[in-house]
């Protein structure tokens, strides 16, 4: 039998073993009580924010916990005609890459910023693993602030991980591949040629900008996920790696082969040394680095050309590997620090490592006497601290609890499995339904988890919710894990493919909203300061309307001289000082999108009419009982004509 046949069916007959021996009680339906432990009344406010991963929308959503209500799309790495995200003048330069306006991404992964190692609420940073970027989301706006792109890369799924005060946000390369400026080579080439990167993203502390402070050059393995180190560890990052066979072709036979891949310990302190010193490389790079201005509302992108590296062969005590149960997909760090899980995608058991451990097999130089890639092996059993036996099959992630107990996802027999960190016994498992892959228990990754809930993300729903043709919803299920037991207690479909999640208390950020922005602070170049001040404004065969929102009309309302072969630009002033009071704006036959535009906000509409004729526009977001007569009038004439330009609201007109 084909040999990847066969590890199938292994898992197969394995899976229905599982599933034939759960416990009693385990049953597909929620309890009695359960719809009142989700239930928020209308009026009241969840508990926590809950951020996951669109996935393949390329977008952040946002939910709230425990009612699972959805509320806000935040749009990042794909353009978003909802909010003008992408077809603003604005915010294009956010999407822009060294390959140009990516309007896509898949994002997978999300981190919250932290102070002493946990959740401050300040900001929220998630991975493009496609084309490889890193963004950050301002918490007070819920916009995306920053987006990163990472050279060296070839695909961004080991990302975004922070560090204890976010001193750090890390990302590792999902595929090595050929360094940037020198990747013209053989794909048979790859044992010799690819490489494997680690970027080292530093944030400032007040204003979150984040900067490429250095990559270190790995071994071209495939990197999984991250955690860093906490408490005792700090100082620490441990990567899963898979594809430890160097393999370039058929992955799923050619990566499998070896019975242990490997956990990659980062002295990262040791690095930040080393590259201090002067002791990195500079290399010759171009990425992208793209900022939004809140007083400006305005996006730039730059393209930076160097980045530093430091090659890992070259400093023996910065990396280590640690033999892990192969494909690995978690690499998962407990509240105190001591404990690291490793999660191999075909294994029947989990191994715990001990940080203590490690560290004495590092001094002590307990090592495979053979290395790999010149990189010291630390020997399995010098590194173990115990292996849970037998707790399901396929496990994927682990998150913890604040009382001593871990979670793990296990994708093959769908379930959810609490165990305890010490004595490593199984304690309780559920069903999930079906094929779950990330989990997330508020604040499960820091050092001070908030427990409570449990949301496992599915990744198959096929009678869980009304059909909706070939492709059905994405799944979310909600689990009350505040006793001996988990409980599930609600499910709620999600936007896009979820991965990986967090969520943070609500009290943290809902009292630090920003409201509206003020318009006497707006340094937009193209703002309109009250309606005197509009105007329509010729410089060759661009025409700038400067226009003007309030409930419930636009001035100007009527616009003529306009001529084929202009291009139109509406810079779009919202006079609004109240909140939740946004105005839209569309006009017919726009091949780009809307804008919604916030109280004090400034946004432009770049319009290139393709005929003569009549072109109405009007408020897009509902704003006021007249609403619908919030609208307007465009005049476009033929290329030569002598129609003068002119604009008016009522029955005052203005020629230019």
């Amino acid at each position: 039998m084909h040999k990847n046949k066969l590890v199938l069916a292994t898992l197969l007959i394995a899976f229905v073993s599982v599933v034939s021996c759960r416990p009693k009680g385990s049953g597909s339906v929620v309890s009695g009580n359960a719809a009142s432990k989700a239930y928020v009344a209308p009026g009241k406010y969840d508990e926590f924010y809950n951020f996951v991963s669109g996935g393949f929308s390329g977008q952040l959503s946002v939910y709230g916990l425990p009612s699972g209500r959805l509320l806000r799309v935040i749009p990042v790495f794909s353009v978003d005609p909802e909010k003008g995200w992408g077809y603003s003048e604005e915010t294009k330069p956010m999407l822009n890459t060294s390959h140009g306006f990516v309007p896509w991404d898949d994002l997978h992964h999300v981190e919250m910023s932290m102070t002493n190692g946990v959740a401050d609420g300040k900001w929220a940073f998630v991975n493009g693993n496609n084309t490889p970027r890193l963004a950050r989301v301002d918490l007070r706006t819920f916009r995306t602030a920053e987006i990163l792109e990472l050279p060296n890369s070839g695909g961004n799924h080991s990302s975004p991980f922070g560090t204890e005060n976010s001193e750090y946000i890390v990302a590792g390369t999902r595929f090595s591949v050929p360094e940037d400026g020198n990747s013209d080579v053989p794909i048979e080439s790859y044992k010799e040629s690819f490489k494997g990167h680690i970027s080292f993203v530093s944030v400032d502390k007040e204003s979150g900008e984040m900067n490429i402070a250095f990559q270190l050059k790995t071994p071209g393995v495939n990197f999984d996920l991250a955690r860093a180190g906490k408490g005792k560890s700090h100082g620490w990052f441990f990567f899963s790696c898979y594809n430890t066979e160097l393999a370039n072709t058929l992955l799923e036979v050619n990566a499998s082969k070896k019975d242990k891949d490997f956990i990659m310990a980062v002295n990262w302190k040791k690095a930040e040394e080393y590259v201090k010193a002067g002791k990195g490389k500079k290399q010759t790079v171009r990425y992208a680095h793209n900022k939004f201005d809140e007083h400006t509302h305005t996006g730039t992108s730059e393209i930076k050309k160097e980045v530093t590296v430091l090659d890992v062969s070259e400093f023996p005590d910065i990396v280590y590997f640690i033999p892990c149960p192969k494909s690995p997909h978690g690499c998962d760090v407990d509240p105190t620090g001591e404990y690291i899980v490793g999660s191999g995608k075909l294994a029947a058991l989990l191994p715990v490592f001990s940080y203590d451990k490690i560290q004495k097999a590092i001094a002590d130089k307990s090592f495979e006497e053979e290395k790999y890639a010149g990189i010291p092996v630390i020997k399995y059993e010098a590194a173990l601290y115990g292996e849970v036996e037998k707790p399901g099959l396929g496990p994927l992630h682990t998150e913890f609890d604040a009382n001593g107990n871990a979670y793990t996802s296990f994708f093959v027999s769908s379930e959810v499995v609490k165990w305890n960190i010490k004595d490593l016994k199984v304690l309780d498992r559920q069903p999930t339904y079906y094929s779950v892959g990330h989990l997330m228990v508020p604040g499960g990754n820091t050092k001070n988890p908030l427990g409570k809930y449990l949301v496992a993300y599915n990744k198959i729903t096929k009678d869980r919710y009304l059909p909706t043709g070939p492709e059905l919803s994405q799944s979310a299920q909600l689990y009350d894990i505040s006793g001996d037991k988990m409980e599930l207690i609600l499910d709620f479909p999600t936007i896009g493919e979820p991965h990986y999640a967090q969520a943070v208390a609500a009290d943290l950020i809902k009292d630090k909203q920003l409201k509206i922005f003020d318009i006497n602070d707006n340094k937009h170049p193209y703002k309109t300061n009250g309606e005197a001040e509009a105007k329509v404004v010729r410089e060759g065969n661009k025409v700038h309307v400067y226009i003007t929102t309030i409930r419930s009309h636009l001035t100007p309302d009527n616009i003529e001289g306009v001529k084929l072969g202009d291009e139109v630009y509406f810079h779009v002033t919202n006079l609004e000082q109240d909140w939740d009071v946004p105005h839209g704006f569309a006009i017919k036959g726009a091949n780009n999108g809307e804008l919604l535009i916030m109280p004090g906000e400034t946004i432009t509409l770049k319009w290139v009419p393709d005929r003569i004729g009549i072109f109405p526009f009007y408020c897009t977001d509902f704003c006021s009982a007249l609403h619908q007569e919030m609208s307007g009038y465009l005049r476009v004439s033929p290329a030569g004509s002598n129609v003068p330009l002119k604009f008016w609201l009522g029955e005052k007109s203005a020629a230019q």
